[in-house]
């Protein structure tokens, strides 16, 4: 049995002393919310007013795809084709843990639908699959060099809340971790359910391009009008 530790908490930040907009963004593998944070400050929220921006820590786990090692990962990975063998009690147990710190949020003032929830690779992944089932309307969904988990469930369990809520997904050309394929599957169950899905590459690998968050940064003022 594979022990997990608990996840530090959240690292935070405001743009203003009144924030009535909540955005998380979610790390990948071996990754940290600290280390986000200067991706985070760089993001342009001009007209938007005061954010406060959640940055979530991963557990620390062993993960399969990388030899057993224990790293931050907000699931297990036990395939190089991440949509096979899937560890869905990981992602399960990942995806309440997020649902909590969207409620948390709620519960400090923020309206549900002035909330965008989103990340990069496993951080997107999660955000993408937590986002269709959550059960209060959201701003947006944005995942960037990301895919969709347990994506045969999500006609099933996608929340008819959040069956339209925007999304953006942005992946490099040149991924060779997370391949585009597996994006381009998540955009297609997106849109056939009726989400307004905004797509972008770029001529990159599995990595964020400054053109990507300049994209990020026109979407999430779009949403948040």
């Amino acid at each position: 049995m594979k022990s997990v530790t608990s996840p530090r908490p959240p690292i935070e930040f405001v743009t203003g002393p009144h924030p009535k907009v909540t955005i998380f963004l979610l790390h990948g593998l071996g990754s940290s919310g600290e280390a986000f944070l200067p991706l985070a400050r760089s993001l342009d929220f001009t007209g938007v007013g005061d954010i406060r921006m959640v940055l979530p820590n991963a557990p620390i786990q062993a993960v399969s795809w990388a030899g057993g090692q224990y790293i931050p990962a907000w699931y297990d990975l036990r395939h190089s084709d991440f949509s096979r063998q899937e560890d869905e009690t990981g992602l399960r147990n990942a995806m309440g843990y997020y649902e909590s710190l969207i409620h948390r949020e709620i519960s400090r003032g923020i309206k549900a639908e002035r909330i965008v929830i989103g990340g990069f690779s496993q951080g997107s992944a999660l955000s993408l699959m937590t986002g269709i089932r959550f059960g209060h309307r959201l701003a947006g969904i944005f995942g960037m060099s990301g895919y969709l988990p347990l994506a045969s469930a999500s006609s099933t369990e996608q929340h008819d809340t959040n069956r339209t809520t925007p999304v953006f997904m942005a992946h490099g050309e040149k991924d060779d971790i997370v391949l585009p394929a597996l994006a381009m599957t998540a955009r297609d169950i997106l849109q056939n359910v009726g989400h307004d899905v905004t797509w972008k590459t770029y001529p990159v690998g599995h990595t964020i391009s400054d053109d990507e968050l300049h994209d990020l940064s026109l979407w999430l003022k779009n949403v948040l009008a």
